[in-house]
């Protein structure tokens, strides 16, 4: 549903946004009127203090005033729980009863003063009870306006100037001169636009440098959010709606389908033993691509213990390590590496805790238990990461020997470039391997370090043509199709479950946004009804027969306001939307370049139930999968915390550990997971 327009502007909130606020300010109002009118009613109206006459007169108010407010806010939330998203004809009348509302805050805010003026200077002699719920009163109309106040902050759009109407039917020339005028003002939206996603983000992260290359990332990620927003019109409820309904919808797919076969393949077999080494290996390399992050994933990975082994090691005076270590001041991180992964201090060739927008922390050490120079990079662990993430731009990425387009994420691929500098032109490789000549390079990390991983591999992979790479949860939006297959031969990703990152793509989130657009539209419920069956869903389950979404036999002129389907959510004609009926991939339409998660993909799922105990022993299965199942972005409760680096360590170890365990080497062709 489009932002609701009142006081001449749109708002970030739509007519069917205010049932809960509305249901909870009526709620504090109706105890308030009891309360008020409790007291009122124990002293007869008869009050035998200074002032009673004010008392008396306040009191009579106060209760009209309440009253008067809880009608409006009954209206309010009966009317706004009418219709559907895309039909708002029935709850035409809000913006009148808004604007009732907020004229009732005058005579509330007189009240509260006059209560004030009481308390003050004229409450002496007066119960001490009747004064206290004076002050009460007072203190709650104050809380109320101020409460009121931020939420009007908070649903204030800064793009809210009302957009243009297309007119009715007028002579050619007048309809060139108003397409001419329509042209002119997306433009200037679309530059507003990039400059408030610029003030967003400088405010977000007023505590970073605003130097040249912040400014730089800003405006090409503020860039990036403008174009994405631009040609929609939806509030962020109707988004939660829309997920809401693609998570049952998923999970009814997901239901219906077929149970797959796994095919057993006897001890021998070369496609199974290569799936057992490599999740050994895997499991192996996670603990150094884990121990990347430093001392925050240790301790919480070791609430108990964490704490006690880091704190005889922190603030310690080591000059030795000043020679190796740089960027850890107080020597945690560095402690944490040594406690994560077994390794000694003299294992350790060059350990950087550096990090700036571009430049991400790493270290090199001695893996002799794998005989393996390995490079383990950090992932996401500060707002200058996460700016590194949102540079999401495709840049070209030449890699000689690689016929087809060659290109990569951006912040990613420049994050790669500042590793391979360092460990080429720095002569850090050189001294690993005038240690331990004999040894392989294997490089590693996680989620933003397992994308940085995997393109710096790509870089190093003519110097040494026999490194590994191990890429833990990578961002989807990587590489071009042609990387993606150069690196299957020396790049290994894995993918927990209903992971996020691994399906985060412009494109796939052009495809998501496509679906919400989709579903919401032909969404038959009203938008608190999708939110509380959401919820409850999301919490306790349920059978999802028991949401339908559909309407059925759904007739246009049964809708009251001509907001029809996705089209009435879309501003401008995008190019992203060729087809609304279509359900193909956001790879054929969409204008954004596609982009592929590198390597060889195995995919770990959790065998059996989607919802179980919190006590039940998880067990996991492991499969060949292929960058092109993880097209679509899939909606879930573990879609967050299958990306965290500890369940994804906790579920390599347990499919080494637990024999036997469900492997199923024979879907590498044939796996491609559908998702709504």
């Amino acid at each position: 549903m489009p932002g609701m327009v009142v006081f001449g502007r749109r708002w970030g909130i739509a007519s069917d946004d205010l049932v809960f606020p509305g249901l909870v300010e009526l709620f504090v109002r109706l105890l308030w009127w009891i309360g008020t009118m409790i007291l009122y009613t124990y002293h007869k109206g008869h009050f035998d203090c200074n002032g009673r006459g004010v008392l008396h007169s306040y009191l009579v108010g106060l209760l009209v005033v309440l009253a008067l407010i809880i009608l409006s806010l009954c209206a309010i939330v009966y009317v706004s729980a009418q219709g559907t998203i895309t039909n708002p004809g029935p709850r035409r009348s809000i913006p009148a009863l808004v604007y009732l509302r907020a004229l009732l805050y005058i005579p509330e805010l007189l009240w509260a003063c006059l209560g004030a003026v009481w308390v003050s200077d004229d409450s002496k002699g007066c119960d001490p009870a009747t004064v206290a719920a004076v002050i009460s009163a007072v203190i709650a109309s104050w809380i109320i306006l101020l409460f009121t106040f931020v939420g009007v902050l908070f649903v204030f759009d800064p793009l809210g100037n009302p957009r243009p109407e297309p007119a009715a039917m007028e002579p050619l020339g007048v309809r060139d001169m108003q397409s001419s005028e329509r042209s002119q003002f997306f433009s200037t939206a679309r530059t507003v636009a990039v400059k408030v996603w610029e003030c967003r983000l400088r405010l977000l992260c007023c505590c970073l440098p605003q130097d040249e290359s912040h400014r730089a990332a800003f405006s090409s990620i503020a860039q990036l959010f403008s174009r994405f927003f631009s040609d929609t019109d939806l509030v962020p409820s109707d988004i939660a709606a829309g997920l809401a309904l693609l998570h049952q919808e998923q999970d009814r797919i997901d239901h219906s389908r077929e149970p797959s076969v796994v095919l057993s393949h006897s001890p021998s077999s070369p496609i199974e033993e290569d799936l057992e080494a490599e999740l050994e290996k895997a499991a192996h390399f996670m603990q150094f691509a884990g121990a990347a992050y430093g001392w925050p994933l240790y301790i919480y990975s070791n609430l108990f213990t964490g704490p006690c082994k880091l704190s005889g090691d922190c603030c310690r005076s080591r000059a030795a390590e000043s020679e190796v270590v740089g960027g850890d001041h107080l020597g945690c991180h560095f402690s944490s590496i040594l406690h994560s992964t077994g390794l000694q201090y003299r294992d350790f060739i060059y350990v950087s805790f550096h990090n700036q927008i571009y430049e991400i922390p790493f270290y090199v050490a001695l893996d002799h238990k794998r005989e393996a120079v390995l490079v383990a990079v950090r992932g996401t662990l500060s707002l200058k990461d996460v700016l590194t993430d949102l540079s999401a731009e495709c840049e070209n990425l030449p890699i000689e020997g690689v016929s087809g387009a060659c290109y990569a994420h951006k912040g990613i691929s420049q994050a790669a470039g500042y590793v391979y500098k360092k460990l080429v032109n720095d002569g850090i490789l050189n001294q690993a391997f005038s240690i331990a000549p004999e040894y392989k390079l294997v490089i590693t990390g996680h989620s933003l370090g397992a994308g940085t991983a995997a393109l710096l591999a790509i870089l190093l992979r003519n110097s040494f043509p026999t490194l590994q790479c191990y890429s833990f949860s990578p961002p989807g939006g990587l590489l071009s199709k042609a990387l993606a297959d150069y690196s299957k031969d020396f790049v290994l990703s894995v993918v927990l479950g209903k992971d996020l990152v691994p399906r985060l793509s412009i494109p796939n989130m052009e495809d998501l946004k496509r679906r919400i657009l989709k579903i919401v539209s032909n969404c038959s419920k009203p938008k608190y009804r999708i939110l509380l069956q959401g919820c409850w869903y999301e919490l306790f389950g349920g059978n999802t027969d028991d949401f339908p979404t559909e309407m059925d036999d759904r007739r246009a002129q049964q809708l009251n306001q001509p907001l029809l389907g996705e089209e009435s959510l879309i501003v401008r004609p995008s190019s992203s939307y060729q087809s609304f009926a279509s359900d193909d991939s956001p790879v054929h339409t969409a204008t954004h370049l596609p982009l592929f998660l590198p390597g060889r993909v195995l995919h770990i799922t959790e065998d059996g139930p989607s919802r179980r105990s919190c006590f039940s022993q998880v067990r996991y299965r492991a499969e060949w999968s292929n960058e092109m199942a993880f097209r679509s972005i899939l909606i879930s409760p573990r879609m967050l915390t299958d990306h965290m680096p500890d369940a994804v360590l906790r579920a390599l170890n347990s499919l080494t550990s637990e024999k036997p365990y469900s492997l199923c080497p024979s879907t590498l062709n044939n796996s491609q997971h559908n998702a709504v």
